[in-house]
């Protein structure tokens, strides 16, 4: 799978589950809207006052996943930040390409934009005889 894949994989599922660490190293996983942007960032979003935030402010380790009720998924691990100026502009106008819903929240202030940078990634399909992984190659 190569990066435009990986893209398209994603803007077609729309969501997954990504893990922070806690306070004490133990992981804290939570189901969440996911989008991406055309440099196959990652980018959510997450009321200022969460764990993950807290999590992410400390340690910006991600595991994410991607997929899995149609027999595909796309595991992936990155470094999560918190964008500023332009980048965020950038960040903010793919997720809300995506999610045009939460306009109000991400432009008001309500939420906070990650994007996580990713380092790491296998897509596997699991719906024939003989199971597809592949390994996407990030520079």
């Amino acid at each position: 799978m190569d990066h435009s894949e990986m893209i398209g994989y994603v803007r077609g599922v729309r969501a997954g589950v990504v893990s922070t660490l806690g306070p004490d190293g133990a992981p804290q996983a939570a189901y969440l809207t996911l989008a991406v942007t055309d440099r196959g960032e990652l980018v959510f979003d997450a009321k200022p006052d969460s764990r993950k935030v807290a999590n992410l402010r400390r340690d910006g380790r991600v595991a994410v996943v991607i997929g899995g009720t149609d027999g595909t998924t796309l595991q992936a691990e990155g470094i999560a930040d918190f964008p500023t100026d332009d980048e965020l502009e950038r960040c903010a106008a793919a997720y809300l390409t995506t999610f045009p819903e939460f306009t109000e929240s991400v432009r008001g202030g309500g939420v906070v934009v990650l994007r996580v940078t990713l380092h790491w990634a296998r897509y596997g399909d699991f719906r024939g005889e003989t199971p597809e992984i592949r390994e996407i190659r990030f520079s």
